[in-house]
């Protein structure tokens, strides 16, 4: 969230960012947190001196019983003071709790270069990467495709779990691992340090890193717990660093992290019934970086190219959007998507989100670091797909599909695919 501060001292420039996201309804929230500071300054000011003169007159009731002086009217007093206190730290807690609801919603700030629209279809592509193949045959629907070679199982999985599901087999295990294996080797050449995070997370820890919508629209919750299941080892991964302070010699903190990932994807697209593009439970590899405010542009576009270089590595064909006002979501102060070709479709699809969390994530967890003159700031967050595997898998048995209905397995994961090097039906008998 921004800080009050910030808010304070940059109403305008607030006011002027809701206007640019198409949320002018929130621009009045700005308002009445203006008009609430005083309010609240005074409360607590006047709730500490009532706390104080209850302490003074405990004092003089003890000293007045001593000298045998008469204590009525300082009873009397003293008995009126906790309806008092209370009342006003019930109007300071309705306040500031107004304060937070409001402060939890009011989206980050925009970078300058975001475009702006009303939802994806005003996305801006900024560049282009690879010539789509064209195809003398007409491609089979990945998911058919999968079932076919006997290496994905969707009509099991949703008898046993329900749509969005997949017993994923034989090659195509091999080939989730590889695309894992290769994302992380390669970004750990880069530097970054690899960490596989806890796959659930508790609603405190989680409000700091995403949305509240989310809790509705995208995390899983565990019965009976105060738990979600993750929608991504970003989420984990911040949260870490909750309510530290880091020395500015750590900095920056660049993490890749492994995990499965949770998501409801409750909307308007819901889930593939017989794909890997909308998933309910997938593999990601991300990248995670904590740094220095004045690292974190430089930091953003490193990130971007790390990934672009892998999908390049992979040879599939891809364009990189500009995500516009509408389309950016209340974390992110800008977000570069990049979208495959899926040739079945004749049509770019995203795998991949950049985004630069400025200090948005580490005011709501409280993550700062210490300068080497003693003061405090808050780091700045950010994070990027590596590979997510099920979107990858589904660009793979598009673009590497063959006539046969084979697919060949990109060179540069040969090296984790235990010596497949086409992905085939062998036995026309072990498809069952």
């Amino acid at each position: 969230m921004l800080e009050i501060k910030f808010i304070i001292d940059n109403a305008h420039i607030v006011k002027r960012d809701l206007e640019k996201r198409g949320e002018k309804e929130k621009i009045n929230w700005i308002d009445e947190i203006l008009e609430s500071q005083p309010e609240i300054k005074k409360l607590k000011a006047e709730t500490q001196e009532l706390r104080k003169r209850r302490n003074e007159i405990s004092e003089s009731i003890n000293k007045a019983k001593k000298e045998g002086k008469d204590i009525k009217k300082l009873l009397a007093e003293a008995a009126s003071l906790p309806a008092a206190i209370n009342k006003k730290e019930q109007l300071l807690r309705e306040l500031e709790e107004k304060t937070r609801y409001y402060l939890m919603r009011i989206p980050n700030i925009l970078h300058e270069s975001v475009p702006i629209g009303k939802d994806n279809s005003e996305n801006v592509e900024i560049r282009r990467w690879g010539t789509p193949k064209k195809f003398d045959f007409e491609l089979i629907p990945h998911g058919k495709l999968a079932e076919k070679l006997n290496i994905a199982d969707f009509k099991t999985a949703a008898k046993v779990s329900g749509t969005g599901f997949v017993y994923l087999k034989n090659e195509l295990v091999l080939l989730d691992l590889a695309i894992q294996r290769f994302a992380i080797d390669f970004l750990l050449k880069k530097g970054l340090s690899l960490i596989e995070p806890p796959f659930m997370l508790g609603r405190e820890a989680y409000e700091g890193v995403t949305s509240l919508e989310d809790f509705e629209n995208v995390m899983y919750k565990i019965e009976n717990e105060k738990l979600y299941m993750i929608a991504t080892s970003e989420h984990p991964i911040v949260a870490m660093y909750k309510d530290n302070v880091l020395e500015e010699n750590e900095l920056p903190l660049k993490y890749v992290g492994v995990s499965p990932c949770f998501r409801k994807e409750i909307g308007s697209h819901g889930v593939d019934s017989r794909g890997f593009f909308r998933m309910h439970q997938f593999n990601k590899v991300e990248q995670v970086v904590l740094c220095k405010p004045q690292d974190s542009w430089k930091i953003y576009e490193e990130i971007e190219k790390n990934t672009e270089e892998m999908i390049q590595l992979l040879e599939i064909p891809y364009r990189v959007v500009n995500i516009c006002t509408g389309d950016i979501g209340i974390i992110a102060a800008k977000k570069y998507d990049i979208e495959a070709w899926f040739p079945r479709d004749g049509k770019y699809g995203e795998v991949t989100s950049c985004s630069n969390c400025t200090s948005y994530q580490a005011v709501r967890l409280d993550i700062k670091y210490k300068k080497k003159d003693g003061t405090k700031e808050y780091v700045h967050t950010l994070n990027n797909t590596g590979l997510a595997t099920s979107r990858i898998m589904r660009a793979i048995l598009e673009n590497y599909q063959n006539k046969d209905g084979s697919v060949t397995v990109p060179k540069v994961l040969l090296p984790y695919m235990n010596g497949t090097k086409k992905i085939e039906l062998k036995d026309k008998k072990a498809k069952k």
